[in-house]
């Protein structure tokens, strides 16, 4: 019987050939690991924009506003980039974010409601999502819901109910009564010592911007619709890309 011996140097280069594929292996797999942790990891906002800097560019649904960082009420949204949505407070009529204030800048189910005294506009940028569009709703779904006659308001305005067993129960409708399209808003009414508020909603694009201020308010309606006017015009301006 003949005995192969094979020499220790031929062994070890063997040895060697065998083990490169399991560390080519082992390195790919290491970069595939790598690569995934990195592309998932989450990617979080830098420091808080201080609140004199200037305007931010804020992306919401594809659609670009300029806002100013002491207007936005909650820290962790004072960052420019994509967000899903942003809370605003201006003074009104200036239309100037307001003073640093702790109980303004705290976005919570408690959060201030707009009143004459206060003065303050607030303000949601949102996606629209399903929900139709302002003047859509104006047209197809809120004459659905309201009573059968409507009351005369102040300076051509039309105030009309929705019924109790609508989704909108305890509040109005207010509309310019030849031209309603001009100028709409959904309020409450006073109950007790808790003022009326109303809404108006405007769409850009495929992002909803929410203007919540005090009914009060209405009795200048002219000035109001300006006023909003004015301030989505300065939020985001007509010409400018979206990114």
């Amino acid at each position: 019987m003949v005995h192969l011996t094979i020499p220790r140097h031929i062994a070890r280069k063997r040895s060697g050939f065998l083990l490169l594929p399991f560390a080519l292996l082992f390195a790919l797999a290491l970069f595939a690991v790598t690569f995934v942790a990195y592309a998932l990891w989450p990617t979080w906002p830098g420091a808080s924009a201080p609140l004199n800097a200037p305007t931010l560019p804020i992306t919401v649904e594809g659609v670009l506003f300029e806002v100013p960082p002491g207007a936005i009420r909650a820290a962790v949204q004072r960052h420019p980039g994509p967000h899903e949505r942003v809370d605003l407070a201006f003074l009104w009529p200036s239309l100037t974010p307001p003073p640093p204030d702790e109980a303004l800048q705290k976005h919570s189910s408690g959060e201030a409601e707009p009143t004459e005294a206060t003065g303050r506009l607030f303000v949601t940028i949102a996606p629209l999502g399903s929900v139709l569009p302002p003047n859509e709703r104006l047209r197809s779904i809120y004459p659905r819901y309201v009573e059968a006659t409507a009351n005369a308001g102040a300076d051509g305005l039309a105030i009309i109910p929705f019924r109790a067993d609508s989704p909108y129960r305890g509040e109005d409708l207010v509309y310019v009564a030849d031209t309603p399209e001009r100028f709409f808003a959904r309020c409450t009414r006073q109950a007790g010592i808790v003022a009326g508020n109303c809404i108006v909603d405007r769409s850009i694009g495929g992002a909803v911007v929410t203007l919540r201020f005090a009914r009060d308010w209405l009795k200048d309606w002219r000035g109001v619709a300006g006023g909003l006017d004015r301030l989505i015009a300065q939020l985001h301006r007509p010409g400018i890309r979206n990114q």
